[in-house]
């Protein structure tokens, strides 16, 4: 386990606004390794463990699907948790992907 490249991905998922979402290869880009989404969706799988917390909700797949949602327990944990923040979620996907989206690197 690379625990600097983890830090690096926590450090990007902590600054997602609530409300807002991002995507596996967006923080890939922002960290310049473009090709390495599935690393970074491996890294938010343990987001659990890192201190401070890291909003491992707001991390989604590039079509706004909760691919994370089965390391939550329970699985719906993160659509409720997105859901309170006014992220609207239809199908495990979601809704308005677009402009919800946060892309740090525009954003940062």
């Amino acid at each position: 386990m690379d625990t600097n490249f983890y830090e690096q991905v926590y450090e990007v998922a902590r600054l997602v606004p609530k409300g807002r979402v991002t995507s596996y290869g967006a923080i890939a880009k922002a960290l310049g390794v473009a090709n390495s989404s599935r690393m970074v969706g491996h890294a938010i799988a343990y987001a659990g463990q890192a201190s401070p917390k890291v909003p491992a909700h707001r991390i989604v797949n590039s079509s706004g699907l909760l691919t994370g949602r089965f390391h939550f327990s329970p699985p719906n944990l993160m659509q409720e948790l997105l859901e309170q923040e006014g992220v609207v979620v239809v199908n495990d996907k979601v809704k308005n992907f677009k402009q919800v989206f946060w892309d740090p690197l525009q954003e940062l």
